[in-house]
This record gives C-alpha cells, sequence and structure tokens, in this order.
C-alpha cells in the first residue's frame, strides 16, 4: 500500500512539474521535485521496491518529456543506487546528511549529464551556466527541507499506525474489556 501511496504521488509531481511548473518564469526557478522523491525513496525505501519505485518514475517522465528515450530511468536508477549506496549503513544521523547529499548529488547528476550531452550532441547543446546550475541546487535544497518533513510524515502515517493499518486490523470479539 505504501508503494503505491508513493507511486500515485510520484504521478501527481510528474504532471505537475511538466504542466504547471512551466509557467512559473525562469528566473524564479523551478525545483526538481521528482528529484527530491527519489532521493526520499533512497533514505526510505528498500533497494527491490524503490528500484522499481524510480524506474517507474524516471520511465514516466522520460515518455513525458523525454528528447532521448532512456535517459531519465537511467538517471533516476544511477541517483537511488548511489545515495542508497552511500546511506546504507552510514553512522551519521539521518538529519546529518539527507538534505546536503541531496543537493551534492543533484550538482554532481546536473555536470555529469551536462558533460554527457556535450559528447553526444555538441551542437544542441546549450552553454554551461555556473550561476544557473548553482541557482538550481540552491532552490532544490530550500524546497527539499519542508518537502522531506511532508514525505516523512506521509511514510510515517502509512507505514506504521496510520488510517491504512486500522482499516485493514479490523477488531473481533468484545471491545470493551
Amino acid at each position: 500500500m505504501l508503494f503505491f501511496v508513493f507511486l500515485m504521488l510520484g504521478v501527481f509531481v510528474i504532471v505537475a512539474q511538466t504542466t504547471f511548473l512551466q509557467l512559473f518564469p525562469d528566473w524564479l526557478g523551478r525545483p526538481d521535485f521528482l528529484y527530491i522523491l527519489i532521493t526520499f525513496a533512497a533514505y526510505r525505501f528498500g533497494w527491490i521496491s524503490g528500484m522499481v519505485f524510480v524506474f517507474i518514475l524516471g520511465w514516466m517522465l522520460d515518455v513525458v518529456s523525454g528528447i532521448h528515450p532512456g535517459i531519465y530511468p537511467l538517471q533516476s536508477i544511477l541517483v537511488f543506487s548511489f545515495l542508497k549506496l552511500l546511506t546504507e549503513n552510514s553512522p551519521l544521523r539521518e538529519g546529518a546528511y539527507q538534505v546536503p547529499l541531496v543537493g551534492i548529488s543533484y550538482f554532481i547528476v546536473q555536470m555529469g549529464f551536462y558533460f554527457f550531452y556535450s559528447l553526444m550532441m555538441p551542437e544542441t547543446l546549450p552553454e554551461w551556466s555556473w550561476n544557473r546550475i548553482i541557482q538550481d541546487t540552491f532552490i532544490l535544497l530550500l524546497a527539499t527541507i519542508p518537502l522531506f518533513v511532508l514525505l516523512n510524515s506521509l511514510y510515517e502515517i502509512l507505514n506504521k499506525n496510520g488510517i491504512i493499518h486500522r482499516v485493514i486490523s479490523k477488531r473481533s470479539g468484545n471491545q470493551f474489556r
């Protein structure tokens, strides 16, 4: 149930990101909410369910707005795997590394895919802008903090003692003892 709720949330994020957020002015910035959801999945989901989750979301984004087939699923799986490997048995508190690691990984992914595109299609590539990448990373970090709080709350509600758990575990017998 947890998987499907987050999958529906991911579908909503993809729809919002590819339609409504494109209407915002470019100078305001557009945080990549799907990237935040993928990094959250790396922190909370298991290997198999997380890989399936991020592949489905990457594939959906690829179908909706991908120019080159397979780039978004590849990016999603690589980010998930990288973050999962780094944080799986970390001795640090989760709050100490989650948000900074999102920013660092986003910055590295942007640089890596720019390099990849420069090798594959140098004629269609826009000019590299450090200011733009740093601004996008900073906006993503600012959006990550409240979204991680909301996603953690949703995860805890659905995982432990949420409404779904109460509906499924129906009591029988005398409830007044």
